[in-house]
This record gives structure tokens, sequence and C-alpha cells, in this order.
């Protein structure tokens, strides 16, 4: 194989094109930066999606990676394994502060899988097969992953197509729709799926009142409430449960049955899990469910070990204050690209305006949707960001994000913005 060859060339030969991707290649990381291969530093506000918590390469993580695979690395789930156990007790015990089981797995998707597979088997176990309660509802510009069962969940049209026979008993409701949600419900209803921040949709909070009539359908119907906080969850919002900080000082009080986890969860490892509440989880017994690399002690250990440095440094204090030094930047700003900020803690979403965006002969050139091109101008300036649907751009940031370097993001962004 030739060395000549570059990144690009390689990925076009070898690779499935199945990601559109940027057309730059990154060579090494540090705290909140990456390096290109020509050498150009980026600031990076995208952390693969939300994934690296901790930032680039951070030593708390290359510590247990390496005394850990040093150790051991990989054992079946036949056996009793330690660190998995000790990460579950960091789940149960800090993260949800209630009674539970946890099961671990690889991803997002593959947790997702996992709650709609409790809900199923849970009704079934309790009600019978000829109840036939079954179906699960979620909400449309939703994304529960890239699996058959995940793409079946997420109510976006352009996820699905090509792929049927779709899995059956997937409905959707509009998003913060009570009354259509209450009307979708019945006794053949066996969950409510909504990720309590949306990610993918364009950065869209669950309201108050949709988590008050989802937990009172629960009551009413004996259903499960899951929860999706793959991109929303393990800090991101400011608190360990995205949920929480969602109905902070609203007077609505809701615990869900189950909740998935993912992306941060693991800082860059690739690991993924789930919660379920001592009424359901029994309904996974041996034989059910399982996962050959589903909580190896290498990503046990390693995500025990973000998740406690989180804790220790007290990242999740830093997510609030950060947030509030944005809002505060961002709300005095005059540019009228920029309809509105939306999100919470460090999952903020800049609503952009089309119509402003139509006064720019390049963008109209470029035949891109508004986040794309905003995200593809910042990138030219060194600062990484990600799409959220056609006109939202995301900042997801690692959560021990500094002073200087959420500095440097607000400029560059209001230069960017400003050119346009």
């Amino acid at each position: 194989m030739s060395d000549d060859a570059t990144t690009a060339e390689l990925m076009n030969q070898f690779v499935l094109g199945n990601y559109g991707r940027f057309p730059v290649a990154f060579a090494r990381g540090e705290g909140g930066y990456l390096f290109d291969e020509s050498g150009k530093r980026y600031l990076d506000f995208a952390t693969g999606i939300a994934v690296c918590a901790l930032g680039h390469c951070p030593e708390v993580m290359q510590k247990s990676l390496g005394e850990q695979s040093a150790k051991l690395i990989h054992c079946s789930n036949l056996y009793q394994i330690r660190e998995q156990a000790e990460l579950a007790r960091f789940v149960v015990e800090t993260m949800m502060e209630r009674p539970g089981k946890v099961f671990f797995c690889n991803s997002g998707a593959e947790a997702n899988d996992g709650l709609i597979k409790l809900a199923r088997k849970r009704a079934f176990d309790k009600y019978g097969k000829d109840a036939g309660k079954n179906e699960v509802i979620t909400v449309k510009q939703s994304f529960h992953g890239r699996t058959l069962g995940g793409i079946a969940a997420t109510a976006q049209e352009k996820v699905k197509m090509g792929f049927d026979p779709l899995l059956p008993g997937f409905l959707h409701v509009p998003f913060n729709d009570c009354d259509t949600l209450r009307k979708a419900a019945t006794e053949k209803t066996a969950a409510i799926l909504f990720e309590p921040l949306q990610g993918e949709g364009g950065i869209n909070p669950v309201s108050p009142d949709f988590f008050q009539a989802a937990a009172d359908l629960r009551d009413q119907y004996d259903l499960l409430l899951l929860f999706d906080e793959v991109q929303c969850g393990s800090g991101r919002t400011g608190d360990w449960c995205g949920w929480r900080t969602m109905l902070e000082g609203s007077g609505v009080d809701v615990e869900p049955d189950a909740v998935s986890w993912a992306k941060g969860f693991g800082g860059g490892f690739p690991i993924g899990s789930f919660w379920a509440s001592d009424e359901c989880e029994g309904a996974l017994g041996p034989g059910t469910h399982g996962s050959t690399f589903g909580g190896t002690p290498l990503a046990s250990a390693v995500s025990l070990a973000v998740l406690e440095e989180l804790e220790r440094s007290s990242a999740l204090a830093n997510v609030k204050r950060q947030e509030s030094r944005i809002r505060k930047v961002v709300a005095d700003w005059n540019l009228p690209v920029i309809e509105s900020l939306r999100g919470v803690g460090l999952m903020l979403g800049f609503v952009l305006s089309r119509e402003k965006l139509e006064g720019s002969e390049e963008f109209l050139a470029s035949g891109q949707a508004p986040s794309l091109f905003v995200v593809n101008k910042a990138m030219e300036a060194g600062f990484l960001t990600v799409p959220a649907g056609d006109e939202v751009v995301r900042w997801l940031p690692r959560l021990n994000v500094t002073d200087e370097e959420v500095d440097e993001a607000l400029n560059c962004f209001h230069a960017v913005l400003s050119e346009i």
C-alpha cells in the first residue's frame, strides 16, 4: 500500500460512504482543542457530538486505560465483573439516587433498543400475549438511533427511507402536544419514550406539562415512562439527569421507569447503558437480553473514571456557570441572523434566520442548509460546532470547558456571523 495516499483518498477507497464527512482529518487532540493533519488548531465545541465530556485525551482516562488494560481488558458476561458492578453502583447511587438495576452495552442505539425490549417484555409478562400491549409512543423530531428498532422509534421520515418493513408498534405524536399524546395512549400502550431535551431534532426542551401528561398516562394505563438521555444526560445539562434540569422550578416532579445513556457516559470510550427501576427491571431475566462487549472491565473502568472525575472537579456546576456566561454575552449581540438561543447547560442551539441568511450571496450559492453553511464557516475559522436540523447550530463543549475557551468561542462565532 502506498504511503502517498491522503486520508481522504484512503477513506474514499476503503470506508463505507454512509457518512457525510467534512473535508478535514484530525491527527491529535488536547483538552478543548483538535489539531488536523496540517497542524491547524480547532476549538472543539462539537466534542464528537457531546461525547468527550472531559475534552480530548484527559489524564484520568489515559491512566485508567493504562492500568485496566494491563490487568484485564475483556471477559464474558457469563462471569462476575467487579468493574461493571462498581460503575452500576455509581449510576444507581450518584446519578439516579434511586434503587434500580443497570444494563451495559456499546452505544445509545443499543441502549434505546434495550428500553424498548424492557417495556414490551414487562407488558408481556404482566398482561400476556393476547393483550397486545406492545405499542410505544414517541414524539416528532426525535432521534433514538440507527438500528432497526431505533429508526422505527425515531419520528423523522428521513431516517426510515428505504428500510421497510419497519419494526411495527410505534406511534409518533407532535412534540409537546399533550392533547394528542392523551388521545394516542390506550390499554395497548407499553411505553412512552422521549428525549427530555431533543438533540438531533433541533435542541428542543420538553415542557413540564408534557412530562406531567406522560406521567399521568403511566398511572392510567400502567405503561412505562422511558427517557432517552443519550445526548442530554451524564451531566450535559448541569445535573446528572437532564430531565431534572428541565423540571427545576416548574412545580412538576416526574421520575422515569427507565433511562438510557451513552455519548458522554464514557467520555469518548464506547459504552452505553440503561437503568431500570426495581418495579420493571425483573422483566429482563437470564436469556432475554445481552451484549458480548457490554460492560467489559476496560469500558467500565474508564467510564467510572470519567464520571468520578466529573464529580470530583465540580464539572456539573461549571456547566451551569458557563451557560449563564454564554447567555449573558449573546443577549447583547445585535445579530439579525440569530433568532434565539435555546437549550440547557452546555447543550445549546443557536436558531438561525433563513430569511436573513438569504441576503448573503455566498449562502445562496452554497446550496446548503443554514446550519451547515454556518458550521462550515465556523470550521474555516478554526471553531467546531454541529448542525441540529436545518436551522440550528449546536454548541456541545466539554463539561469542564474553561472561561478562556468560552470567551474564544463567543468571539469567533460572533465574528463569523457578523461577516455573513
